[in-house]
């Protein structure tokens, strides 16, 4: 790099991922400057009219996951806001397209890119009529949503809900793959205008959804990563206008269709099934948008190796970190939901149960469901043990939305119709002197 211009490369990530991590390690060993964009460093300000942004850096590779947060609209204009000041990868407005399931699938359809049918309206009433040509079975989706959740294989002779808690959904057209082995789907990740390679993923027993997080395998793609997939695949990402994307594909006899773009896929199932990490490829076009150089033998040497140590440059927190995670009480007001209509409840926490639990009543008159298994539960000392099923559901717990795999039993005779477990209670801190409905009688000095 002797003579050569050192490149500050920013990854905007208020998350602790893998991926942010191996990115930034990336631009390192690529010979030039990882930033950290985090909220303990960053500012923006106008100074004479002049906007300025600290850490000062060259290039931003958004990683911010609008899925996940309780108001994608101001992340939205933050990034926005980073992105009129230095060149941004991943830019806001097609990272927001990409995020709306509904809105990417109208984008590809514009573009002459296949796709599943899909209806999305804005009353229940309409989306029950236009359900029939979809015959009895379909896919119904949140039209935001992250690692399977928020997606359900439903009996389309029951009515369905044009949403779910505060979240717009939509049916799709169920593609299908015959009888032989499970259902599969094929991830393609894009960077640029290359193909790093893609993953076979196929759903664990007694599941449709081949999400790695939902415990699908993974394995290479091999003889599927065809010229015209291949294409597809980068077609699609153009179409949405990111710069690295995961394109996940589906085939049914004669046809691959495109099902999602997904702006902040992740890198660990990619690289188990494929021993590549993308990593090097988006730190290496991020320091070419910045005018910067990499050795192109140095990028596919980093690529046999996914390095998501902590990087040398994440900002000190101090103290912050543990009190930034929110606070809910012992008992806690949410929304649960599923495909036919949501109820607001109060629910206990418990952090010594690991999954949540909720009433058959609640359950029915949400439409949770259908039913993915069953778990087997002993009680206290008994050495006997019962089943009870597990399906999947949504709580909205103010504002934020989680999609768990709930055990549903008769809590009818129990003061709260729901348990929260650690599903969920781990994205929270338990103050359990609180409880709903108690006023705060704290007296400010």
């Amino acid at each position: 790099m002797s003579g050569e211009t050192t490149v500050r490369v920013g990854v905007l990530s208020l998350h602790n991922s893998k991926e942010t991590k191996a990115i930034l390690n990336a631009v390192e060993a690529l010979g030039h400057e990882p930033v950290w964009l985090r909220r303990e460093n960053t500012s923006v300000e106008i100074r004479d009219g002049e906007l300025v942004l600290e850490p000062d850096v060259d290039v931003i590779a958004n990683r911010l996951l609008l899925s996940k947060t309780e108001y994608p609209d101001e992340l939205l204009g933050l990034v926005n806001m980073f992105a009129s000041i230095v060149p941004t990868l991943n830019r806001p407005m097609s990272v927001l397209r990409a995020t709306h399931k509904f809105a990417a699938a109208v984008r590809l359809a514009e573009e002459g890119i296949r796709v599943p049918d899909a209806i999305l309206a804005l009353s229940t009433e309409r989306l029950n009529e236009l359900c029939e040509p979809y015959g009895s079975e379909a896919v119904y989706k949140t039209a935001i949503g992250t690692h399977g959740g928020g997606t359900w294989k439903v009996d389309l002779n029951a009515p369905i809900s044009s949403r779910v808690g505060k979240r717009q959904a939509f049916v799709q057209q169920l593609i299908e793959q015959g009888e032989d082995g499970p259902h599969s789907d094929l991830r393609v990740y894009v960077v640029g205008d290359s193909v790093i390679g893609g993953m076979i993923r196929s759903a664990p027993e007694e599941e449709w959804r081949t999400n790695v997080a939902l415990g699908g395998d993974v394995s290479a793609a091999g003889d599927v990563l065809t010229d015209e997939v291949a294409r597809i695949a980068l077609d699609a990402a153009d179409a949405i206008g990111l710069d690295y994307a995961g394109v996940d594909l589906i085939r049914n006899e004669e046809d691959w269709y495109v099902l999602e773009v997904n702006p902040t896929a992740g890198f660990k199932g990619f690289f188990e099934a494929t021993g590549h990490s993308p990593a090097p490829h988006i730190a290496r076009a991020a320091i070419e948008t910045a005018g910067g150089s990499v050795d192109e033998d140095r990028v596919v040497d980093l690529t046999a190796t996914l390095d998501d140590a902590v990087p040398s440059c994440k900002p000190t927190t101090g103290r912050r970190e543990l009190s930034e995670q929110p606070t809910i009480g012992y008992t806690t007001e949410v929304v649960v939901s599923g495909t036919t209509g949501s109820a607001t409840v109060v629910a206990k926490s418990d952090t010594g149960a690991s999954r949540t639990s909720i009433d058959t009543g609640i359950a029915a008159d949400v439409g949770a469901g259908p039913i993915r298994r069953t778990s087997r539960i002993r009680s206290g000392s008994s050495k006997s043990s019962r089943t009870r099923p597990v399906v999947d559901i949504v709580v909205g717990i103010a504002g934020n939305h989680y999609t768990v795999s709930a055990n549903i039993e008769d809590r009818s005779h129990m003061e709260n119709p729901v348990l929260l477990g650690r599903d969920i209670l781990e994205h929270y801190q338990v103050d359990i002197s609180k409880r709903v409905g108690e006023e705060d009688t704290t007296i400010e000095e």
